[in-house]
């Protein structure tokens, strides 16, 4: 009996894709071939991954299927090494959509000036002779139209090979047919209509044409283009950060020598020193050495972790202080961070795409449009006036030039534009438009704790004296703790600056890692540090304070204090709530958003913080890939998530939730990772990005609703004859006009 046949799974890197439609028709074209078992085309990052059965069909099929849609396929070695290899041989690059929208601008301002002799009201002004003629205004059109405009073309070309129409269908159809008319024109100055005569007769024996219609349209398209290709290289972004944190070489132990090794080369099992200032390269166990490691890329903890011989340690983390010898347990994609890269690859070939609105109305509009323009010149030239191939050619080309796709395009663009600009204003960065229309969606708001609730840094919130004033004791404290490196030392010495106390020089310092400081402060011997170090240095046992346990129990970090061997009280360190983070979370939850806390902290401690700002539901102890799995969870319920982080180890679920958000206080990595960034590291910002995020969503279905009910009103006029195309491509501004003014109704939001 013989098994199933082998799956492989192959990851493709495909170059040319401008839209959602480009992967749906991948995904759909391959799907559809034999021995493709799945395919997910992720359009953020321009990967295919594929798993086919080899004993049914080749790699070479399935490249040569995609090339055969217009695509350029190549196997992909890394993932983000692909990508950067990759900048600059598509054509809708940064610096390929850059240039052609730059040219093409400086291309289109003589026609700007010269529109003036189209309009009666304008024809007055005065306009170069030299931009009104026919043969200067082709010689600039027909670079714009033809070699500026070429990928739209070869992208058209195969949407309606394949049996589908987008945005480029549109765009080429509407450029074109202006283009053309008024090259037609030019040759055919006798077939124009009469009220195309009566208008040049009132523009002084002018005939307009419509270069100017094609350049300005191709312009617009291509600044939209340029805008997306700048978001898409910056979602990169967070996994070529993630990448940085693996150093490119450790020190391993081999035959009781140390080497200087490849990471790569790492086994499980092997000795790793890893000195201060040095990120862990691998997941492993603290075999000898003590030293205060930073985990907050993978716990959110500010608060570095003091490991000491059977602790595990995470790659990615710093060692701030020590020397640790570590024996390695996960190496190589098996790391947490290789699995933190994965889980934000993964989120972002899940996240479906945003179909967006013109997109699916053009793949039914451009064939209809198409349908009646053809029908109009088949009518005009057989039945109203046969034989006028010039009159009917008019007509068809009105109904093109009504149809033309600037509205329809402008009517999302512009009022997303002009929503991120109100919505910067105020201190929210979207980094792409699409998230306008996901924010409004979101029922649950997931906030982080430390950091996006709390300010992320440890502060001192209590000083008990077992003898003496509390004010001599913190003294004594800070003066021993000035020369440690220790986050909670700078805390301690700053509350004993920011109270005035002037503080003696120590001598005699030693830090022991994990346990405490030891220093000499006028004349007096000073310990810090646990409880349980005190006691191993001679001191007696601390009695049980109230106070302390009550410190404790809250999740802060209390450090024991004793002056010549005597105890001598203690200091309790926390991280302290943001000042809005309650009002925003109680404007939150009456705009009907129902908000948890996630966090890596202690149950304990979150739940604390929990209740001060009156948050019911607590997600604790959650690592990277719990978090992640948590949205992914409430996703499944049918939940639209937003996820609120500052650090790198929320980026992972920053890219899972269907909308990430990070402070503006935030790592790097977060930041990338993120869809907004509140700029302000005010939460409040989040009550503004929900009240906006509605509004432009209003402004942009009132923009799509009239242009195409301009669409459905003009069309009949253009097809029984009674708009010639001066008056379709007067209407089409007007109409883009209009969609700009309600737009900018958003500047007072």
């Amino acid at each position: 009996m013989s098994g199933q046949p082998a799956v492989q799974q192959v990851v493709l890197d495909i170059s040319g894709m401008t839209c959602a439609t480009c992967a749906a028709r991948i995904e759909k074209v391959v799907g559809r071939m034999d021995g493709v078992e799945q395919i997910n085309v992720n359009l953020a990052l321009h990967r295919a991954s594929v798993a086919i059965v080899p004993a049914k069909t080749s790699m070479e099929q399935i490249e040569s299927k995609i090339e055969q849609l217009g695509y350029k396929v190549r196997k992909r070695i890394s993932s983000v090494a692909g990508i950067a290899d990759r900048e600059g041989e598509d054509p809708f690059d940064i610096r390929y959509t850059g240039l052609r929208f730059v040219v093409s601008f400086v291309l289109m301002l003589p026609f700007v000036w010269a529109m003036a002799k189209h309009h009666d009201f304008a024809a007055s002004l005065p306009v170069p002779e030299l931009l009104l003629n026919p043969w200067f205004q082709l010689a600039l059109a027909t670079p714009v139209q033809f070699v500026i405009g070429l990928p739209f073309y070869v992208r058209a070309f195969y949407a309606l090979k394949s049996g589908s129409a987008n945005m480029d269908v549109l765009v080429v159809i509407g450029t074109l047919a202006a283009y053309m008319y008024s090259h037609y024109l030019m040759f055919h100055p006798g077939h124009a209509a009469v009220g195309h005569a009566a208008h040049g007769a009132a523009t002084g024996a002018y005939t307009p044409l419509y270069f100017d219609a094609a350049v300005m349209i191709m312009t617009i398209v291509w600044l939209g283009k340029w805008l997306e290709a700048i978001a898409r290289k910056r979602t990169l972004g967070s996994l070529h950060q993630l990448h940085a944190l693996r150093p490119e070489a450790a020190h391993v132990v081999k035959g009781g020598k140390e080497l200087r090794v490849s990471v790569a080369d790492i086994a499980v099992g092997d000795i790793i020193v890893v000195r201060p200032g040095e990120s862990i390269p691998v997941d492993g166990f603290v075999t000898d050495g003590h030293a205060a490691v930073n985990e907050a890329m993978i716990s959110g903890e500010s608060l570095p972790v003091d490991k000491q011989p059977g602790d595990r340690v995470i790659s990615g983390t710093l060692n701030t202080n020590g020397v640790l010898s570590i024996q390695a347990s996960g190496v190589g994609g098996s790391t947490t961070l290789s699995r933190m890269i994965d889980l934000m690859e993964e989120a972002q070939s899940s996240k479906a795409p945003i179909q967006r609105m013109a997109d699916t109305i053009s793949a039914v509009f451009v064939p209809v449009i198409i349908g009646l323009a053809t029908i109009t010149y088949a009518v005009w030239y057989l039945v109203l006036e046969p034989g006028a191939a010039g009159v009917a050619l008019e007509k068809a080309i009105s109904v093109l030039l009504i149809a033309c796709p600037c509205a329809l395009g402008l009517a999302t663009p512009t009022s997303i534009l002009v929503g991120s600009g109100r919505a910067a204003q105020l201190g929210i960065l979207f980094k792409e438009g699409k998230y306008l229309e996901l924010v409004p969606r979101a029922d649950v708001m997931l906030l982080d704790k430390t950091g996006t609730l709390t300010a992320g840094a440890p502060r001192l919130i209590g000083v008990m004296s077992a003898r003496g004033p509390e004010a001599s004791l913190l003294r004594l404290l800070a003066a021993a703790e000035q020369p440690s490196e220790h986050p909670l030392a700078h805390s301690i010495v700053g509350a004993a600056q920011r109270e005035g106390l002037v503080l003696p020089e120590c001598s005699g310092f030693a830090a022991v890692p994990g346990r405490g400081i030891r220093a000499i402060v006028d004349g007096r011997t000073v310990l810090a540090g646990t409880r349980k170090w005190l006691q191993e240095q001679g001191v007696p046992p601390v009695p049980a304070f109230n106070r302390i346990e009550r410190w404790e129990r809250q999740g802060s970090n209390v450090v024991f204090a004793a002056v010549d061997g005597a105890w001598a009280g203690a200091v309790a360190l926390s991280d302290t709530l943001k000042p809005a983070s309650r009002q925003a979370v109680q404007q939150l939850t009456a705009m009907g958003v129902t908000v948890m806390m996630v966090t890596g902290d202690h149950r304990s401690t979150a739940e604390a913080i929990a209740r001060q700002v009156g948050i019911r539901h607590v997600h604790a102890e959650r690592l990277p890939e719990a978090k992640a799995a948590l949205i992914k969870e409430l996703q499944e319920r049918g939940c639209k998530v937003a996820m609120v982080g500052d650090g790198i180890n929320d980026a992972p679920a920053l890219s899972a939730a269907d909308i990430g958000i990070a402070v503006a206080r935030g790592t790097d990595i977060a930041k990338a990772a993120a869809d907004v960034v509140l700029i302000k590291n005010d939460l409040h910002g989040l009550l503004h990005m929900i009240r906006i995020s509605r509004r432009t969503m209003r402004i942009i279905r009132q923009n799509l609703g009239f242009s195409l009910l301009y669409n459905v009103l003009a069309i009949p006029f253009a097809v029984c004859g009674y708009l010639a195309p001066w008056m379709a491509c007067t209407a089409m501004a007007f109409s883009s006009v209009t969609v700009l003014c309600n737009a900018l109704r958003l500047r007072k939001a």
